[in-house]
């Protein structure tokens, strides 16, 4: 498994992380299995939020014994970053995780409280050693040029954001200004949510074709497309040990430029949308 520096902590992190949206829902132990397979082959990065359900009790029990091998990250709640709110989520975070650090905490999408309690808040807890750097979810350029007023240069480690190939938006004007401001990228729900595409689409024949030059499969070509910027870090979410080894394949995945050049044209990244999408 590559690993790439992540945004402006300095820490190198798997190409490749593993996602826990709904990980808590259907067979945990198949779960947990599938978490730490994913560690086995390299994807040390794990990303988790409070308001996953139980996902963070799953992410505990698939990192025991094994904390000091993992990039971990959770999120707090826009409704609990306020600067008190926020000390308190991590705190609970934690004691979930069963681990006394977080590796990078996020604010999850922006809401009512002012960024700078919530930037307070996080420099608190990185004062106190409860987390090692922070970051964002779901924040468009301009929500982060009025974070990096707030904040100022190097503090933000990365934004986390909806990125697949048939939503490419944030290629506009996020991917840009996250690197020129050495800011990591964290792709959620790299295969879409529930719509990865057909292999009898147009898009899906590209994928196909590619994956067959590579003696590879559709979704680790989609991978290695998304994770083809220096700053940009898939998290795709496996239920299985299959999928868990999939998806850990792709991180050693290189595609050419012929190989990007069509799947460009197979997936068109379209205009810029008002807002940024987010799930």
């Amino acid at each position: 498994m590559r690993h790439k520096k992540f945004g402006s902590t300095g820490h190198d992190v798997s190409v490749i992380g593993q996602g826990t949206w709904y990980i808590d829902r259907g067979d945990r132990k198949a779960a947990v299995a599938a978490l730490r397979r994913g560690l086995d082959l390299g994807m040390t990065h794990i990303d988790t939020a409070e308001m996953y359900g139980d996902a963070e009790i799953v992410v505990a029990e698939a990192i025991a014994g094994r904390r000091d091998e993992t990039y971990l990250v959770s999120k707090v709640l826009p409704s609990n970053a306020s600067r008190r709110g926020t000390i308190a989520a991590c705190e609970r975070s934690l004691a979930r995780l069963k681990t006394d650090r977080l590796d990078c905490y996020l604010l999850h999408w922006r809401g009512s409280f002012p960024l700078s309690e919530t930037v307070d808040a996080f420099e608190q807890l990185v004062q106190a050693g409860k987390i090692r750097s922070w970051g964002v979810s779901n924040f468009d350029a301009e929500d982060l040029d009025e974070l990096l007023e707030v904040a100022g240069e190097g503090k933000i480690a990365c934004n986390q954001v909806l990125y697949h190939l048939q939503e490419r938006a944030i290629e506009h004007a996020v991917i840009p200004w996250c690197e020129k401001h050495g800011v990591a990228v964290v792709a959620y729900s790299p295969f879409g949510h529930n719509k990865f595409p057909d292999q009898r689409s147009k898009g899906g024949a590209a994928l196909q074709t590619i994956a067959k030059r590579h003696g590879a499969s559709a979704r680790q070509i989609a991978l290695a497309f998304l994770g083809r910027e220096a700053n940009v870090f898939p998290i795709p979410k496996a239920s299985s040990l299959e999928h868990a080894a999939e998806n850990a394949a792709a991180g050693d995945l290189l595609l050419s430029k012929e190989d990007i050049a069509a799947l460009e044209s197979a997936f068109p990244r379209g205009p810029r949308p008002r807002s940024l999408p987010m799930l």
